[in-house]
Protein backbone atom coordinates (compact mmCIF):
# COMPACT_ATOMS: atom_id res chain seq x y z
CA UNK A 1 0.00 0.00 0.00
CA UNK A 2 1.75 3.59 -1.13
CA UNK A 3 -0.02 6.31 -0.06
CA UNK A 4 1.09 9.87 -1.71
CA UNK A 5 0.88 13.44 1.05
CA UNK A 6 1.10 16.97 -0.93
CA UNK A 7 3.90 18.24 1.45
CA UNK A 8 3.31 21.71 0.38
CA UNK A 9 -0.07 22.48 0.94
CA UNK A 10 -2.16 23.96 3.95
CA UNK A 11 -0.89 27.26 5.74
CA UNK A 12 1.72 25.31 7.78
CA UNK A 13 3.51 23.47 5.07
CA UNK A 14 6.05 21.30 4.71
CA UNK A 15 7.05 21.35 8.78
CA UNK A 16 3.32 19.83 10.33
CA UNK A 17 2.90 17.50 7.21
CA UNK A 18 6.30 16.23 8.91
CA UNK A 19 4.92 16.17 11.90
CA UNK A 20 2.17 14.18 10.92
CA UNK A 21 4.07 11.84 9.23
CA UNK A 22 6.03 11.54 12.17
CA UNK A 23 3.49 10.89 14.65
CA UNK A 24 1.48 8.53 11.88
CA UNK A 25 5.07 6.25 12.36
CA UNK A 26 4.76 6.43 15.70
CA UNK A 27 1.11 4.82 15.89
CA UNK A 28 1.09 2.23 13.56
CA UNK A 29 3.36 -0.92 13.55
CA UNK A 30 2.86 -1.84 9.98
CA UNK A 31 3.27 1.77 8.25
CA UNK A 32 2.05 2.48 4.67
CA UNK A 33 4.79 3.08 2.05
CA UNK A 34 4.74 7.00 2.47
CA UNK A 35 5.44 9.03 -1.19
CA UNK A 36 6.03 12.74 -0.47
CA UNK A 37 5.95 15.20 -3.09
CA UNK A 38 7.33 18.66 -2.31
CA UNK A 39 10.75 20.79 -2.24
CA UNK A 40 13.63 17.79 -1.65
CA UNK A 41 15.68 20.22 0.44
CA UNK A 42 13.20 21.34 2.52
CA UNK A 43 11.81 17.84 3.19
CA UNK A 44 14.71 16.21 3.11
CA UNK A 45 16.04 18.43 5.88
CA UNK A 46 13.01 18.74 7.97
CA UNK A 47 13.00 14.50 7.58
CA UNK A 48 16.16 14.18 9.23
CA UNK A 49 15.73 17.20 11.79
CA UNK A 50 12.27 14.73 12.99
CA UNK A 51 14.56 11.41 13.29
CA UNK A 52 12.09 9.57 10.50
CA UNK A 53 13.59 6.86 8.63
CA UNK A 54 14.52 8.11 5.56
CA UNK A 55 13.81 4.29 4.24
CA UNK A 56 10.14 4.70 5.25
CA UNK A 57 9.64 7.63 2.71
CA UNK A 58 10.57 8.22 -0.94
CA UNK A 59 10.44 12.52 -1.71
CA UNK A 60 9.70 12.61 -5.38
CA UNK A 61 11.07 16.68 -6.00
CA UNK A 62 8.24 18.91 -6.75
CA UNK A 63 9.88 22.35 -7.68
CA UNK A 64 6.23 23.95 -7.62
CA UNK A 65 4.05 24.80 -5.22
CA UNK A 66 -0.25 25.96 -6.19
CA UNK A 67 -1.10 28.20 -4.03
CA UNK A 68 -4.15 28.45 -1.99
CA UNK A 69 -5.66 31.66 -3.90
CA UNK A 70 -4.52 30.40 -7.77
CA UNK A 71 -7.04 29.22 -10.04
CA UNK A 72 -7.51 25.73 -9.84
CA UNK A 73 -7.31 24.69 -13.70
CA UNK A 74 -5.08 27.37 -14.51
CA UNK A 75 -2.15 26.26 -12.02
CA UNK A 76 -2.87 22.51 -12.80
CA UNK A 77 -2.16 23.84 -16.45
CA UNK A 78 0.55 26.25 -15.77
CA UNK A 79 1.98 24.30 -12.71
CA UNK A 80 2.87 20.38 -14.25
CA UNK A 81 5.82 20.01 -11.68
CA UNK A 82 3.87 21.40 -8.55
CA UNK A 83 3.36 19.31 -5.43
CA UNK A 84 -0.60 18.78 -6.10
CA UNK A 85 0.22 17.82 -10.48
CA UNK A 86 3.25 15.42 -9.74
CA UNK A 87 0.49 13.32 -6.81
CA UNK A 88 -2.04 13.42 -9.09
CA UNK A 89 0.20 11.74 -11.71
CA UNK A 90 1.38 9.02 -9.45
CA UNK A 91 -1.84 8.35 -8.41
CA UNK A 92 -3.17 7.90 -12.18
CA UNK A 93 -0.30 6.04 -12.87
CA UNK A 94 -0.34 3.43 -9.98
CA UNK A 95 2.44 4.43 -8.36
CA UNK A 96 -0.11 5.92 -5.79
CA UNK A 97 -2.85 4.09 -4.43
CA UNK A 98 -4.08 7.55 -2.60
CA UNK A 99 -3.23 11.09 -2.28
CA UNK A 100 -3.69 13.74 0.51
CA UNK A 101 -3.08 17.29 0.37
CA UNK A 102 -4.35 20.41 2.39
CA UNK A 103 -3.14 22.34 -0.33
CA UNK A 104 -5.52 24.36 -2.96
CA UNK A 105 -9.31 22.81 -2.66
CA UNK A 106 -9.77 24.01 -6.01
CA UNK A 107 -6.97 21.55 -7.51
CA UNK A 108 -7.62 18.74 -5.97
CA UNK A 109 -11.25 18.52 -6.57
CA UNK A 110 -10.27 19.25 -10.44
CA UNK A 111 -7.14 16.88 -10.18
CA UNK A 112 -9.43 14.56 -9.00
CA UNK A 113 -12.54 14.63 -11.63
CA UNK A 114 -9.30 15.40 -14.28
CA UNK A 115 -6.61 12.91 -13.80
CA UNK A 116 -8.43 9.62 -12.41
CA UNK A 117 -11.93 10.05 -13.07
CA UNK A 118 -15.71 9.37 -11.35
CA UNK A 119 -16.38 6.09 -11.34
CA UNK A 120 -18.67 5.23 -14.24
CA UNK A 121 -22.10 6.01 -13.16
CA UNK A 122 -21.46 8.81 -10.63
CA UNK A 123 -23.13 11.88 -12.55
CA UNK A 124 -21.14 13.94 -9.88
CA UNK A 125 -18.91 13.23 -7.10
CA UNK A 126 -19.71 14.76 -3.70
CA UNK A 127 -17.87 15.52 -0.10
CA UNK A 128 -18.42 15.24 3.52
CA UNK A 129 -18.27 16.10 6.43
CA UNK A 130 -18.35 13.81 9.42
CA UNK A 131 -21.15 15.05 12.39
CA UNK A 132 -20.56 14.38 16.04
CA UNK A 133 -23.49 12.72 17.38
CA UNK A 134 -24.70 14.12 20.78
CA UNK A 135 -25.16 10.66 21.97
CA UNK A 136 -21.79 9.49 21.26
CA UNK A 137 -21.95 8.15 18.02
CA UNK A 138 -21.06 9.73 14.46
CA UNK A 139 -22.97 10.70 11.47
CA UNK A 140 -21.69 11.82 7.83
CA UNK A 141 -23.30 15.21 6.30
CA UNK A 142 -22.68 15.34 2.19
CA UNK A 143 -22.84 17.38 -0.10
CA UNK A 144 -20.78 20.28 2.04
CA UNK A 145 -19.80 22.44 -0.71
CA UNK A 146 -18.83 20.72 -4.23
CA UNK A 147 -22.16 21.02 -5.36
CA UNK A 148 -24.02 23.90 -4.71
CA UNK A 149 -26.63 23.10 -6.67
CA UNK A 150 -28.40 19.94 -7.70
CA UNK A 151 -31.06 17.79 -9.03
CA UNK A 152 -32.87 15.20 -7.36
CA UNK A 153 -30.58 12.17 -8.93
CA UNK A 154 -27.54 13.84 -7.68
CA UNK A 155 -28.93 13.33 -3.98
CA UNK A 156 -29.60 10.21 -4.47
CA UNK A 157 -26.40 9.62 -5.85
CA UNK A 158 -25.31 10.97 -2.63
CA UNK A 159 -27.00 9.01 -0.52
CA UNK A 160 -25.83 5.35 -2.27
CA UNK A 161 -22.03 7.07 -1.57
CA UNK A 162 -22.52 8.24 1.62
CA UNK A 163 -24.46 5.30 3.09
CA UNK A 164 -20.75 2.65 1.76
CA UNK A 165 -18.85 5.20 3.10
CA UNK A 166 -21.08 4.95 6.19
CA UNK A 167 -21.10 1.16 6.73
CA UNK A 168 -17.71 0.02 5.78
CA UNK A 169 -15.45 3.32 7.43
CA UNK A 170 -17.77 4.51 9.89
CA UNK A 171 -18.93 1.08 11.03
CA UNK A 172 -22.43 0.86 10.33
CA UNK A 173 -24.05 -2.20 9.46
CA UNK A 174 -27.10 -0.81 8.09
CA UNK A 175 -26.71 3.10 7.93
CA UNK A 176 -29.94 5.28 8.35
CA UNK A 177 -30.51 7.97 5.55
CA UNK A 178 -32.52 10.66 5.65
CA UNK A 179 -33.32 13.58 3.52
CA UNK A 180 -32.44 16.86 5.41
CA UNK A 181 -35.48 19.44 4.87
CA UNK A 182 -37.50 21.93 6.74
CA UNK A 183 -40.34 19.41 8.10
CA UNK A 184 -40.28 15.33 8.68
CA UNK A 185 -43.47 14.72 6.42
CA UNK A 186 -43.19 13.23 2.90
CA UNK A 187 -44.12 16.18 0.64
CA UNK A 188 -42.62 18.84 2.77
CA UNK A 189 -39.44 21.26 1.22
CA UNK A 190 -38.65 22.82 -1.75
CA UNK A 191 -38.75 21.56 -5.41
CA UNK A 192 -35.51 19.82 -5.24
CA UNK A 193 -36.66 18.12 -1.42
CA UNK A 194 -40.09 17.20 -3.05
CA UNK A 195 -38.60 15.82 -6.20
CA UNK A 196 -35.65 13.73 -4.29
CA UNK A 197 -37.79 12.20 -1.33
CA UNK A 198 -39.75 9.39 -3.88
CA UNK A 199 -36.14 8.96 -5.30
CA UNK A 200 -34.58 8.08 -2.14
CA UNK A 201 -37.98 6.07 -0.99
CA UNK A 202 -37.73 4.04 -3.99
CA UNK A 203 -33.68 3.58 -3.81
CA UNK A 204 -33.31 -0.47 -2.54
CA UNK A 205 -29.73 0.46 -2.63
CA UNK A 206 -30.16 2.13 0.83
CA UNK A 207 -32.01 2.26 4.43
CA UNK A 208 -33.69 5.52 3.78
CA UNK A 209 -35.56 6.52 7.11
CA UNK A 210 -37.63 9.71 5.66
CA UNK A 211 -36.72 13.64 6.30
CA UNK A 212 -34.90 14.93 9.35
CA UNK A 213 -34.80 19.10 10.38
CA UNK A 214 -32.05 20.95 11.17
CA UNK A 215 -32.58 20.59 15.22
CA UNK A 216 -31.80 16.68 14.14
CA UNK A 217 -28.52 16.98 12.83
CA UNK A 218 -26.48 16.72 16.22
CA UNK A 219 -28.95 14.17 17.19
CA UNK A 220 -29.43 10.03 16.30
CA UNK A 221 -31.94 10.71 13.81
CA UNK A 222 -29.89 9.29 11.23
CA UNK A 223 -26.28 8.52 10.20
CA UNK A 224 -26.11 9.88 6.54
CA UNK A 225 -27.71 12.91 6.27
CA UNK A 226 -28.45 14.07 2.23
CA UNK A 227 -28.23 17.88 1.17
CA UNK A 228 -27.17 20.20 -2.03
CA UNK A 229 -23.84 21.59 -0.88
CA UNK A 230 -25.17 25.02 -0.23
CA UNK A 231 -26.55 23.83 2.30
CA UNK A 232 -24.29 21.44 3.81
CA UNK A 233 -21.42 23.80 3.78
CA UNK A 234 -23.44 26.30 5.65
CA UNK A 235 -24.04 23.39 8.13
CA UNK A 236 -20.18 22.38 7.99
CA UNK A 237 -19.50 25.93 8.64
CA UNK A 238 -21.78 26.51 11.66
CA UNK A 239 -20.20 23.41 13.30
CA UNK A 240 -16.55 24.13 12.76
CA UNK A 241 -17.29 27.31 14.56
CA UNK A 242 -18.74 25.75 18.11
CA UNK A 243 -15.63 23.88 18.82
CA UNK A 244 -13.86 27.39 18.09
CA UNK A 245 -16.29 29.31 20.53
CA UNK A 246 -15.83 26.52 22.72
CA UNK A 247 -12.25 26.76 22.94
CA UNK A 248 -12.76 30.65 22.88
CA UNK A 249 -14.61 30.94 25.85
CA UNK A 250 -13.07 27.95 27.83
CA UNK A 251 -15.42 25.69 28.13
CA UNK A 252 -14.54 22.42 28.36
CA UNK A 253 -16.72 19.42 27.86
CA UNK A 254 -15.49 15.83 25.37
CA UNK A 255 -18.34 16.83 23.10
CA UNK A 256 -17.71 19.87 22.14
CA UNK A 257 -13.82 18.83 21.61
CA UNK A 258 -15.41 16.53 18.94
CA UNK A 259 -15.89 19.29 16.57
CA UNK A 260 -12.05 19.32 16.07
CA UNK A 261 -11.59 19.05 12.84
CA UNK A 262 -7.99 17.65 13.38
CA UNK A 263 -9.94 13.94 14.67
CA UNK A 264 -10.82 13.39 11.66
CA UNK A 265 -7.91 14.43 9.34
CA UNK A 266 -9.93 15.65 5.96
CA UNK A 267 -12.71 15.09 4.05
CA UNK A 268 -12.32 12.12 0.59
CA UNK A 269 -13.92 12.70 -2.57
CA UNK A 270 -16.68 10.16 -2.85
CA UNK A 271 -17.51 9.14 -6.45
CA UNK A 272 -14.08 9.09 -7.89
CA UNK A 273 -11.84 5.90 -9.08
CA UNK A 274 -9.19 5.99 -6.28
CA UNK A 275 -8.91 7.30 -2.80
CA UNK A 276 -8.12 11.46 -2.97
CA UNK A 277 -8.52 12.82 1.11
CA UNK A 278 -8.36 17.01 1.09
CA UNK A 279 -7.24 18.64 4.18
CA UNK A 280 -8.50 22.08 5.71
CA UNK A 281 -5.50 24.21 5.07
CA UNK A 282 -4.88 25.43 8.31
CA UNK A 283 -3.99 21.62 8.80
CA UNK A 284 -1.58 20.40 11.60
CA UNK A 285 0.07 17.25 12.25
CA UNK A 286 -2.78 15.52 14.15
CA UNK A 287 -4.82 16.37 10.87
CA UNK A 288 -1.84 15.04 8.94
CA UNK A 289 -1.51 11.78 11.37
CA UNK A 290 -5.48 11.33 10.74
CA UNK A 291 -6.03 12.16 6.93
CA UNK A 292 -3.38 9.13 6.58
CA UNK A 293 -4.88 6.76 8.42
CA UNK A 294 -8.33 7.50 6.73
CA UNK A 295 -6.57 6.90 3.40
CA UNK A 296 -5.20 3.54 4.52
CA UNK A 297 -8.34 2.78 5.55
CA UNK A 298 -10.02 3.40 2.24
CA UNK A 299 -7.71 1.39 0.85
CA UNK A 300 -7.84 -1.46 3.37
CA UNK A 301 -11.83 -1.63 2.88
CA UNK A 302 -11.84 -1.69 -0.75
CA UNK A 303 -14.04 1.30 -0.44
CA UNK A 304 -13.54 2.86 -4.05
CA UNK A 305 -14.22 -1.30 -5.56
CA UNK A 306 -17.25 -1.19 -3.57
CA UNK A 307 -18.77 1.84 -5.25
CA UNK A 308 -17.33 1.23 -8.56
CA UNK A 309 -19.67 -2.10 -7.99
CA UNK A 310 -22.90 -0.30 -6.93
CA UNK A 311 -22.74 1.82 -9.98
CA UNK A 312 -22.09 -0.72 -12.22
CA UNK A 313 -24.33 -0.42 -15.37
CA UNK A 314 -25.89 2.76 -14.30
CA UNK A 315 -24.43 5.13 -16.22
Amino acid sequence: MTICLDMMGGDYAPLEAVKGIQLYLSQTKSPASLLLTGDEQQLTSLINAHSIDPSSVSIIHAPQVIGMNEHPTKALKEKQQSSIAIGFHLLATGKADAFISAGNTGAMLVGALFSIKAIEGVLRPTISTVIPKENGGTGLLLDVGLNADCKPEHLNQFAVLGSLYAQHILGYDSPRVALLNIGEEEGKGNLLAQATYPLLKENTAINFVGNIEGRDVLSDGADVMVCEGFTGNIILKMAESIHTITERKQIKHEYFDRFDYENYGGTPVLGVSKPVVIGHGISHARAFSNMIALAEKMITAGLMEKMKASFEGKS
